[in-house]
């Protein structure tokens, strides 16, 4: 395979708790948790195992960490792939590289997170030799959720959900829809935030209907501005110790 996949493994454990969401998300994840580690239970009763979630919404509200927080929960390694690293120019490789992926994943018995899931699955029309590729691709993604082997738990999280065939979505026993935090949540966040740095750091204006990553680009600009000030008053103030003493 000539694309780049990249394997996570977190050194911290995440738990659920731990995803800022709303409660309509965290019930969500939840109940996708707790029928997967009862399993057993559903099967004495022929009843279907949910393994497939689409998580969608805007970028930076937490899709990604959310599948971080699920693996760290299952005790899972977390196969992040992007897809459009593995689209290939070379009519019907994508398909190939599609079905290696899920092969590595079905021998490691991983969750794989594939990011940027419309890339692969856009019904959107462009030329006939594209929009020919881009289906057959997307039969190919069908088949192989299809026959999605026992081991493998499959999580595509997507920004632009308008994008993705109908048929392709439809294969997800679990939607989430990812939003932009409210004013409450944002503030959790906030705090959470700026708990790590000292009290004299953590008066910061804080802004709103922004997603969480840019919530914290936020606060560590805010407090590197604070910071910087702070060390150059004390430059300062040694600078004028100094030449008052050379005097």
């Amino acid at each position: 395979m000539t694309y780049n996949t990249t394997f996570f493994e977190s050194t911290e454990k995440y738990r659920l708790n731990d995803v800022f969401a709303d409660d309509k998300i965290s019930t969500q994840l939840a109940l996708f948790l707790k029928e997967y580690n009862q399993r057993e239970l559903l099967d004495k009763y022929n009843l279907p195992v949910s393994r497939k979630l689409l998580f969608f919404g805007p970028s930076g509200c937490g899709k990604t960490f959310a599948a971080q927080a699920l693996a760290s929960e299952l005790d899972r390694k977390l196969i992040t792939v992007n897809l459009t690293s593995i689209v290939s120019a070379k009519l019907g490789q994508t398909a190939q590289n599609l079905s290696n992926l899920f092969q590595k994943a079905k021998i490691s018995k991983s969750i794989l997170f594939l990011d940027e899931f419309d890339s692969l699955a856009t019904i959107r029309e462009r030329d006939s030799k594209e929009s020919g590729e881009m289906r057959r691709v997307a039969n190919a993604i069908i088949q192989l959720i299809d026959k999605l082997d026992k081991n493998i738990l499959l999580i595509a999280a997507t920004n632009q959900l308008q994008l993705i065939d109908h048929a392709l979505i439809r294969r997800f026993e679990h939607k989430v829809e990812f939003t932009l935090p409210t004013n409450d949540l944002l503030d959790r966040y906030y705090e959470n935030q700026l708990s790590n740095y000292p009290s004299r750091f953590q008066d910061i204006k804080r802004s709103y209907q922004i997603s969480y990553a840019e919530a914290k680009v936020k606060v560590i600009n805010e407090v590197k501005k604070m910071v910087l000030d702070e060390g150059e008053k004390i430059n300062s103030i040694k600078n004028t110790n100094i030449n008052e003493e050379s005097h």
